[in-house]
């Protein structure tokens, strides 16, 4: 009987916001509860192009081999903040637009998929939405039998990986590296403290804005990495200083085991500022 070949291809994304109306929606749109149906605005459209451009990406990066996909939390945006910019209030609704636009992914990559809980304001108490979506969906369970777990350590090749929603966020764009930086020497902190391996990837989402940030080490190099998102500018967005300013993210993060060695590629795409409305 022959070997299973290594999956050496690990897809992250995160922070889908399905049930916001920036937040990711499929072209056809999505049908309601009471019959009507829910259709995307030209802002949903255009994420949705770089949607199905990321994975074009990922087919061709791996070379179309095997890989393996983890959602970093937030597939639904839920209702949250006494905000009413979600197109359903309807729970059922978000979860039946995430479902229709992960299917597909996890048809591609053959099941090997993982899902993560995210913010509790989106997601419910201990992510029961997202627990939900994730057993519909298929996820693989941790050995508590949860779907949708709250971290994962997963290897790819020789690269260890750690993996959770949140990290910490700042207002200014120049302080953008602090906190993962942070992250990532915490890590190595902890794993020294208890005589345990640290991790090669250090993996967040949250923020909905992608950074690397590299250290050199005995291992080779160690990176603490943040995923963009999918979801546009919300009104929340304009009021927090340097969100406000900022362009929205979309694209994901692919750790892949080369033939030498690990190393990760990222996809990273935006939406460009208003045009000029006025000449005076």
């Amino acid at each position: 009987m022959s070997k299973k070949k290594p999956i050496n291809n690990l897809v992250v994304i995160s922070d889908l916001h399905c049930g916001c109306q920036l937040g990711l929606c499929p072209p056809e749109g999505v049908r309601l509860d009471e019959g009507g149906s829910y259709i995307p605005n030209s802002v949903q459209l255009a994420i949705w192009g770089h949607w199905e451009e990321f994975w074009k990406w990922v087919r061709q990066t791996t070379k179309r081999e095997p890989f393996t996909v983890v959602v970093n939390g937030d597939a639904l945006d839920g209702v949250h903040h006494n905000s009413t910019h979600q197109w359903s209030f309807n729970l059922e609704d978000q979860s039946d637009c995430a479902f229709q636009i992960l299917k597909p992914v996890i048809d591609q990559c053959g099941g090997r998929y993982y899902h993560l809980r995210g913010t509790e304001a989106h997601v419910g108490p201990s992510g029961v939405e997202e627990e939900c979506l994730a057993k519909r969906l298929g996820a693989i369970p941790d050995k508590m039998g949860k779907y949708a777990r709250n971290e994962l350590w997963v290897r790819v090749g020789d690269a260890l990986i750690h993996i959770l929603h949140h990290v910490g966020t700042t207002s200014s764009s120049a302080y953008e590296a602090t906190a993962v930086n942070k992250e990532l020497t915490e890590e190595y902190i902890e794993a020294a403290r208890w005589g345990e391996e640290p991790p090669d990837y250090v993996v967040r989402s949250h923020r909905h804005r992608s950074i690397a940030v590299n250290i050199d080490c005995a291992k080779g190099y160690a990176a603490g990495i943040v995923t963009p998102g999918w979801q546009g500018k919300t009104p929340f967005s304009f009021r927090i200083a340097g969100a406000r300013l900022a362009p929205p993210q979309f694209g994901g993060y692919l750790f892949r085991q080369g033939d030498e060695e690990h190393y990760y590629r990222r996809f990273v795409r935006h939406l460009p500022r208003a045009e000029v409305e006025v000449s005076i």
